[in-house]
């Protein structure tokens, strides 16, 4: 019991962190813009880094708004180089930001005395420790993200799966792909705090891309990217605790083995679909009677 309630509060963050990023996952694979998640989460571990350069303790109110405001920023820029006339793909983009950030976070911790452990926690988090707190005040931020997105899905899928379709109904796909990042940047932000850059990046694309194996409509991919979720998070943290492993880096790697383990079967199921599909069919003469002597 005692380990059940030391897991409780990880496993609650965990799940909370597949719902909504398995949400964001569909929009990001549809929008091609796979690194997306990756390059705003750096960002935003760039915007901790240098609060905590300043005098800033990391997990403050003010760390928070600092890291979300170099958020803001990515943001912006990502959605003012959207379209399919851009002359520079927006995934060019947004892995530059990525090498810049990480550059930049480098750089600013090499001036630090913690930089070791801050560049650890900055990567793989630390969910094992999260508090109550911490998990009442995510799933409150994430309830209200996730409400938003909700209201108006109806734009935002239409720009994710057909921009084309949506500039000619004349909707403005800077303005609504700024509101698609920003919200981005609020669940990011939040999400690395707890998690660190890599764990967000898995709870994002990994079942996504799982669902995507199994299904083609919006619908059976979120039941499935959820289910894989809660499955890989409950297995990760338990084993992090059973094998005494880093929290965050057992759940990636278990996401990992989880995401092949799919693909294999889907790869059998396909070769036994196409055996029985290659298979002469039975004719008449199979079902006739042997003659009579």
């Amino acid at each position: 019991m005692d380990v059940f309630a030391f897991l409780l509060a990880p496993f609650v963050a965990s799940l909370i962190l597949t719902g909504i990023h398995a949400y964001l996952g569909v929009h990001v694979v549809e929008r091609g813009v796979i690194f997306v998640d990756l390059s705003l989460a750096q960002i935003a571990a760039l915007g901790t880094t240098i609060a905590a350069l300043s005098g800033i303790e990391p997990h403050s109110e003010t760390s928070y708004f600092f890291s979300l405001a170099f958020t803001f920023i990515g943001a912006a820029i990502f959605s003012m180089i959207r379209g399919h006339q851009a002359r520079i793909p927006q995934e060019a983009v947004i892995g530059i930001c990525y090498a810049v950030a990480s550059a930049a976070a480098i750089l600013a911790m090499s001036k630090s005395v913690q930089e070791t452990e801050h560049l650890k926690e900055m990567l793989v988090g630390n969910i094992l420790t999260v508090s109550w707190f911490e998990v009442k005040k995510t799933a409150a931020l994430y309830g209200a993200i996730g409400l938003f997105h909700y209201i108006f899905r109806r734009k935002f899928l239409l720009i994710s799966l057909d921009p084309e379709a949506a500039e000619a109904r004349g909707i403005s796909t800077r303005f609504w792909d700024f509101l698609f990042y920003a919200s981005f940047g609020f669940v990011v932000t939040s999400s690395v705090a707890i998690a660190g850059v890599l764990l967000v990046f898995c709870y994002l694309i990994v079942p996504s891309v799982g669902a995507m194996l199994y299904a083609d409509k919006i619908g059976p991919r979120l039941a499935i990217g959820w289910t894989m979720g809660t499955l890989v998070s409950a297995l990760g943290v338990y084993l992090s605790l059973k094998i005494d492993l880093p929290t965050g880096a057992t759940i990636v790697c278990t996401f990992a083995l989880v995401l092949i383990a799919m693909a294999l079967i889907k790869l059998l199921l396909g070769h036994r679909m196409a055996a029985r599909a290659m298979a002469p069919a039975p004719s008449a003469h199979d079902y006739s009677p042997a003659p009579r002597h």
